[in-house]
Formats: structure tokens, C-alpha cells, sequence
């Protein structure tokens, strides 16, 4: 089985974060949200995974590159670097590893996680992993048949057709046939509002006759906007407390408290402080003086004399103010 992880845009909605870091790349309790993916899914799959592929954009940077090879490297698969030039569609991303597209193939879209507990069907020909959700009207949704196959892709309806909306994970059996499918959108300009749409190419294999499936996951963790970020760092500090060491040996802790689950990362320093619960502390981060609660703080940043909850500061931010919700990005500075 082979991996393929589109990861190429920044993110207009995390801004300003992703202004210097592609949004796959932002930390979620100690680990970037594209390594906690990968994780996740080699923890389902019933087969040797021989590569993961990683679509990016160029200029990611050799750091970024030789980081997720290593990722990959570390779950006993080859690590794989694709580029994708222009964001040009869902289809026209995953078609950027067209030479990984062969045999069993699991995809994802690395601004989610997900909380399951499955193993992949490889005898089905292609399963897409969905949520219920309230409000159906912002996801591509699935409508299902008595006997679970997919019927109908219907993105955003304005009218109800179901609450299964569609998280941008899954499996195809065939690599080589969706393949020729997302290939024949771009040789035909077959766009839907400009763009090349892998839901296009499921929807033309659907209607040849192929089976598409849809599975439930437990819970879907989006990590599109800062308050969702801060949430899916919650909820992966909750589910990983006692699965991942997550307290450094390196940290150093004076008249400190720290209410569990935190992510205290190597180096940080926290003096007089009271930290948590649900707060990660990246490689280097010092607290002095303050109140921190459920807010992610990434390395080499430093907070003094201060009161954060709910709040996102990149690297190298410094902060000593007033008790604030605060979203700040690297090298930002409030004194």
C-alpha cells in the first residue's frame, strides 16, 4: 500500500501562523499535524505501507523535505517528495504523485485529523471516511444505499440529502484507475468552478460501475482556523495522555503546577506559573509569571506576566500584557 499526503497550501484561514508555516506543519501536542496523520493512518492499515508521498509546494524548503522523509522513514516506509507547482484542485494535487498511484492507495488531506477505530477493507474498491455532522450544508456530503454503497457525492447542498460529510480521507484499490480517471479531467478540462476535483472522478468510476463505500470515524479534528486548532490540540491531548510521554525529562519546572494534559516540549522553562490543562509548550518555551490555559504556544516563544487562554502564538513570540484571547504570529512582539 502506498500513502499519498496533498499538503502543498499554506492556509488562508490560520493566517497569521501559516504566513511562515504551511499549515500541515503547526504542532499539535509536540508533533505537526501532517506526522500525527500519517501516525493515525499506518495505525489502520492491514498491509505493509512501502511509501508515503508528500505534495507540497516548492517552496516548503529543504528542512521541511528532509523532516517529512524522516516521518516517513520512522513508520518503516520510504519517504516520497511530490510538488505541486499551482493549486489547481483537489485531483490535479494527488495527480502530482501519479507515480505512487499504483496498487492499494490511501489518501488524506493533511489539514485534518481523526479519532478511529478501524482497519482498511482492501477487498472493497474504494471506501471514503466520513462524519455526521450538524450542519451539512458546508462539506461535499455522501448519500448512502440500504446496503451502505455511496449513491450520490453532493457538494454543499442547499437542501438536505444527508449529514455525512466527507473529511478528505480515503482508500482505492485500483491506484492505476483513479489515476486514468483524475488524468482524464485535465486532458478534457473537465473543472468544476476552475478547478480539477477528485469528487469529479469518483463520481464518473461510480457511474462505470465501481463501488464506493463510506465508513464512519469516531471524531474529526479540523485544523482550519486558530479556535479549531486550539480545540484538535484539546482533544489529541485528551486522547494521546496516556499513549505518548508527554512531559520532557529536559523541562524545568520551579514553583510551577501544571494541570494535566499538557505537552511540556524539551528546554521549556516555567517559573512561578500555572500551566494547563490542555496547553502545548513547544522546544524552548519560557513561562514566567503567568496563567496559561488551553492555547498552544510554539518553540522559543516567551509569556511574562501574563493571563492567555484559548490563544495560538507562533515562534519566537514575545508577550508580557494584559489577560487576552490571542492569535499571534513568529516573531510577534506585545509588551
Amino acid at each position: 500500500m502506498n500513502i499519498i499526503i496533498p499538503m502543498a497550501g499554506m492556509g488562508k484561514r490560520m493566517r497569521p501562523h501559516t504566513l511562515t508555516t504551511a499549515k500541515p506543519l503547526i504542532p499539535i501536542a509536540g508533533k505537526p499535524v501532517v506526522q500525527r496523520l500519517v501516525e493515525d493512518i499506518m495505525a489502520t492499515a492491514n498491509e505493509k505501507v512501502e511509501e508515503i508521498a508528500f505534495i507540497i509546494a516548492p517552496h516548503f524548503g529543504k528542512a521541511v523535505e528532509d523532516m517529512l522523509v524522516k516521518v516517513a522513514e520512522s513508520l518503516g516506509a520510504k519517504g516520497k517528495i511530490c510538488y505541486q507547482e499551482q493549486a489547481l484542485g483537489t485531483a490535479h494535487a494527488i495527480l502530482c504523485a501519479a507515480d505512487s498511484l499504483k496498487g492499494n492507495v490511501f489518501i488524506a488531506f493533511a489539514d485534518t485529523l481523526f479519532k478511529a477505530d478501524f482497519k482498511i477493507d482492501t477487498s472493497k474498491d474504494a471506501i471514503i471516511w466520513t462524519q455526521k455532522v450538524a450542519d451539512p450544508s458546508a462539506f461535499g456530503v455522501v448519500k448512502l444505499a440500504a446496503d451502505g454503497r455511496i449513491m450520490e457525492f453532493v457538494e454543499k447542498p442547499v437542501q438536505f440529502v444527508s449529514d455525512l460529510a466527507i473529511i478528505g480521507v480515503y482508500y482505492f484499490k485500483d491506484g492505476e484507475n483513479l489515476r486514468r480517471e483524475m488524468q482524464y479531467l485535465i486532458d478534457n478540462s473537465v473543472t468544476e468552478k476552475g478547478e480539477y476535483q477528485l469528487t469529479t472522478a469518483m463520481e464518473n468510476m461510480k457511474n462505470k460501475g465501481l463501488a464506493f463505500y463510506s465508513d464512519q470515524v469516531e471524531e474529526w479534528l479540523d485544523c482550519g482556523n486558530k479556535d479549531a486548532t486550539v480545540y484538535t490540540n484539546q482533544r489529541i491531548l485528551e486522547i494521546k495522555k496516556d499513549k505518548e510521554q508527554l512531559v520532557s525529562p529536559s523541562a524545568v519546572l520551579e514553583n510551577a503546577t501544571v494541570i494535566a494534559p499538557c505537552f511540556i516540549g524539551e528546554g521549556v522553562v516555567i517559573r512561578n506559573a500555572v500551566v494547563g490543562p490542555h496547553v502545548s509548550l513547544e522546544a524552548g518555551v519560557t513561562i514566567e509569571n503567568a496563567l496559561i490555559n488551553n492555547s498552544i504556544i510554539q518553540e522559543q516563544a516567551t509569556v511574562k506576566n501574563a493571563c492567555i487562554a484559548n490563544s495560538m502564538l507562533g515562534k519566537n513570540v514575545t508577550y508580557s500584557s494584559k489577560a487576552d484571547e490571542l492569535s499571534l504570529g513568529d516573531f510577534s512582539v506585545v509588551l
